[in-house]
């Protein structure tokens, strides 16, 4: 009896500790977080198209990457109706011009390929409009609605195919590229003509009919390569029967986003200030004839990453300002931008607008929910509000306190970043740090949503850590000339910004010098590694996520040197050998004393999985601190696939508890529990048969 009464006491005090955790943000909530990824505003402006990412459950479906589903919402009512759902992929979503139906590009059914699909608004199953001899990757409505343009390679040599089917598959690397070329397609359900194939010497992205239907607009890059179409990509002007390039527009730098104006006579576009600057935020305008540029974003430090036109005169946008964001309109003659004066609660990502212009869409997230649907409902100055709701779980979660902090490094440079500080925070008393590093570092952290599998955001907090997302030097928001101050300078002054920004959050009383944990990915993954190695003493546990650690073989293995060079290093290895050499973490090694976990996907292409083998294995010989190296099979510059994802938040949530919260020492096993139910052993079958007689 008295063994009956433990059991029963022990069972209440489990369950009531699982209540506890429930109601705070976990990563098995992370991994099945959805998210709004696209939204498009009916041309009567009174529905908005949008697609959701479903993550798959990780310890339910089989393993792969993210569904992506079709839904449209009512404005006036928030009513949503889903489309296309269930285990498939759906992006590139369009209405067509006449408003019926929305078109998306999806690969269902016996599609071998990427095709574009159509289904009717008012009801009705999705209909394959053209099914192509390679996979669509973009495509663009003729305004009158009878044609459309599209983006495929060409098919690939029979020949060629056959040799490679028996295992003579030998790569020329970076040879023999396909390029993506525009091919140009009746709309009708009916049609048997093949689509016209538009030659263009390079590879093709960003294709968009000009108001006439007469011309086309793209972005062309030498070749397919990655490289390439960051750095190289400039904007061509075509006419759509001959396909003859009638305009060539030599942008100055990276781009974006390129618009018609409604009367054809004029381009806006997303672009580089020029070759150097690392993002596309400046707001250019060129007449369609040619001409030189007008820098219509001139003065203004925001980057702006979303645009349409609203008159042949106005240009409407949304920006990133620091930490948030901002919705306003440029005037084509060059006068200061309008901007609206909304909260700063949502942070803002992209817009769309109806046919007259009137009504407006946007996608949107807070600190308490990731990307939703939002608009104005009774006209585009109105402050938008929210539509869908795709995580209503998460109004029973509670959530830690996030604020946006700000401080001087110590050049007298202000610094801002996100902070998240620990949940049922207690005065007076210090806790445990997690300092996030963004990649790139041409990127930034908003005060939006800041919890996904890799940033710790919510998960930490709910453990009683602070997260500290700092944008330092480097990171876009803050203008050209922020972006630009990190460059040629691997590992000096954006580093201060770091260290500084630590001991603003000692000072303030919240954190404990002590127990610092640092982490991010890529560039992140970087920061970690030089965190660990040269300013080893600041940092008590790190985790470096594809990340690199000799700037000299990086330069020789990744997929994006020209980039590098540009807008990173400013110089090659044969410039100043010593300068690479003495940037990068394995030339510390020796004094490095902070336990590292290291983890990357094997086939990564852009940060070279030998980079976390070079660290680990010098770290491993050396045996002065904890390392181990995970790979993950079949990802690459990031985890894609459910499984990876989950496991690598887990992997990174256990490394600092164990080194920031535990007794550290050696590592933790290798294994991980990832929650899975127990296995009934075959005696527990047999006991619950014999119950069940």
């Amino acid at each position: 009896m008295a063994a009956h009464l433990t059991l029963f006491a022990m069972t209440v005090l489990l369950a009531g500790t699982s209540n506890a955790a429930d109601d705070t943000i976990t990563p098995l909530d992370v991994a099945r977080l959805r998210m709004v990824a696209e939204q498009q505003v009916s041309p009567d402006g009174k529905t908005v198209a949008y697609t959701l990412r479903v993550q798959r459950d990780p310890l339910k479906d089989e393993n792969g990457g993210v569904w992506t589903e079709l839904h449209v919402v009512d404005i006036p009512s928030k009513q949503t109706r889903p489309f296309v759902t269930g285990k498939i992929t759906v992006r590139s979503i369009s209405w067509t011009p006449d408003g019926s139906g929305i078109s998306f590009l999806a690969k269902r059914d016996d599609d071998k390929f990427t095709s574009l699909y159509v289904i009717p608004i008012d009801g009705g199953e999705a209909r394959r409009l053209i099914s192509h001899e390679t996979s669509i990757s973009e495509y663009d409505w003729r305004p009158d609605g009878n044609e459309i343009a599209f983006i495929a390679t060409k098919k690939e040599d029979p020949a060629e195919k056959k040799l490679k089917d028996k295992g003579f598959n030998a790569e020329a690397y970076e040879e023999n590229l396909q390029n993506a070329h525009i091919w140009i397609s009746a709309s009708s359900w009916d049609s048997t003509e093949k689509p016209r194939m538009i030659d263009l010497e390079g590879s093709t992205s960003e294709l968009h009919w000009s108001p006439d239907g007469t011309q086309l607009v793209a972005a062309v890059a030498p070749t397919a390569l990655i490289d390439h179409h960051y750095m190289y990509r400039r904007i061509r002007i075509l006419d759509a029967r001959s396909g003859k390039v009638v305009q060539k527009i030599e942008n100055p730098g990276k781009i974006d986003e390129i618009a018609w104006s409604p009367d054809g006579k004029q381009l806006a576009f997303l672009s580089g200030e020029d070759i150097n600057d690392p993002g596309h935020g400046r707001l250019l305008l060129v007449n369609a004839a040619g001409g030189e540029f007008k820098h219509l974003s001139e003065g203004y430090l925001p980057d702006v990453i979303d645009i349409d036109w609203v008159s042949n005169e106005a240009i409407v946008f949304v920006a990133h300002n620091g930490c948030f964001s901002e919705i306003g309109s440029f005037k084509t003659d060059g006068s200061k931008p309008h901007v609206d004066k909304f909260s700063n609660d949502t942070v803002y990502s992209s817009f769309s607008l109806s046919a007259d212009h009137r009504q407006v869409a946007l996608i949107g997230e807070s600190p308490e929910h990731p990307a939703e649907v939002f608009a104005p409902t009774r006209g585009p100055d109105d402050t938008p509000i929210r539509l869908t709701n795709v995580n209503p779980w998460l109004e029973h979660k509670r959530f830690a306190k996030q604020e946006v902090v700000s401080y001087e490094s110590r050049d007298g440079k202000k610094i801002e970043g996100v902070l998240v500080r620990p949940l049922d925070e207690e005065p007076g008393k210090k806790y445990p740090l997690l300092l996030y590093v963004h990649g790139g570092p041409e990127s930034h952290v908003s005060n939006g949503w800041v919890s996904y599998y890799s940033y710790p955001g919510q998960t930490a907090a709910a453990k009683g850590y602070a997260v500290f997302h700092p944008n330092y030097r480097g990171s876009t928001g803050r203008g050209v000339a922020f972006a630009k101050d990190h460059q040629a300078d691997y590992g000096g002054k954006e580093f201060n910004d770091l260290l500084d920004g630590i001991d603003h959050l000692v000072k303030s009383g919240l954190v404990d010098r002590k127990k610092v944990g640092v982490t991010g990915g890529s560039y992140g993954g970087f920061a970690a590694a030089w965190c660990a190695t040269k300013l080893t003493e600041h940092f008590a546990a790190a985790v470096m996520f594809v990340g690199i650690s000799n700037q000299i073989s990086k330069s020789g293995t990744t997929d994006i040197a020209d980039e590098m060079f540009h807008v990173h290093a400013r110089k090659r290895i044969w410039d100043d050998w010593e300068f690479f050499l003495k940037r990068s973490p394995i030339y510390y090694v020796e004094q490095a004393r902070t336990p590292i976990l290291i983890l990357h996907g094997k086939e990564d292409t852009r940060v070279h999985p030998s980079q976390s083998m070079e660290l680990y294995r010098n770290l491993k010989i050396l045996g002065k601190t904890p390392v181990r190296l995970i790979f993950y099979p079949g990802e690459g510059h990031g985890n894609r696939n459910a499984a990876a994802r989950y496991d690598y938040n887990l992997r990174m949530l256990r490394w600092m508890d164990h080194y920031l919260l535990g007794q550290g020492g050696d590592p933790p096993p290798t294994q991980i529990d990832h929650g899975f139910p127990p296995e009934k052993s075959a005696s527990d079958n047999a006991a619950k048969s014999h119950e069940t007689k």
